[in-house]
């Protein structure tokens, strides 16, 4: 008998990661259809800048070249979730911007208020290595709501550790 467990011909592995990033996909789609967060609820949301599809602003990526989190917690604005990616406007030092982000380039998510967490394998080896990002300088949230008809949503960066 042999006691090593035979390569699998069919990628279990990337079937579970897609899965667990269409939970992801679930969860941002009823915050655009209820529209916006319930309760307590707020979300870092950690992506590979540089992943295909993702299209962020050129000082964020001049800043973040490896990696970034964003929190989605009191300012947001045009969440838009498709199926296989979102997007979402966001505030950076005073400055609007727009994201893009795949779902394939998400490699975690966390909703602290119910202490839920979802880590994602990196993509290829080399992304393992990469350095770390430093926190960001993003807009604090507002003391008073703005009353312009948006949601409201603040965006957090942390580092990675």
């Amino acid at each position: 008998m042999n006691d090593t467990t035979p390569d699998s011909l069919i990628p279990y592995d990337e079937i579970v990661q897609d899965a667990l990033r269409a939970v992801v996909g679930r969860v941002l789609g009823e915050v655009e259809k209820n529209g916006g967060l319930p309760g307590e609820h707020h979300f870092y949301i950690t992506f590979k800048t540089r992943a295909p599809g993702v299209n962020i602003p050129q000082h964020l990526l001049e800043r973040f070249p490896d990696e970034m989190t964003i929190v989605i917690q009191n300012r947001y604005w045009d969440l838009r979730v498709l199926p296989a990616t979102f997007e979402v406007g966001l505030s950076f030092n005073q400055v609007p911007a727009k994201l893009h982000i795949p779902f394939a380039a998400i490699t975690g998510f966390v909703d602290p208020a119910v202490n839920f967490a979802l880590q994602f394998q990196v993509a290829n080896a080399e992304d393992a290595d990469a350095p770390e990002h430093s926190e960001a300088e993003n807009d604090a949230p507002l003391a008073e709501p703005i009353e312009d008809g948006s949601n409201v949503v603040s965006v957090d960066f942390t580092r990675k550790k």
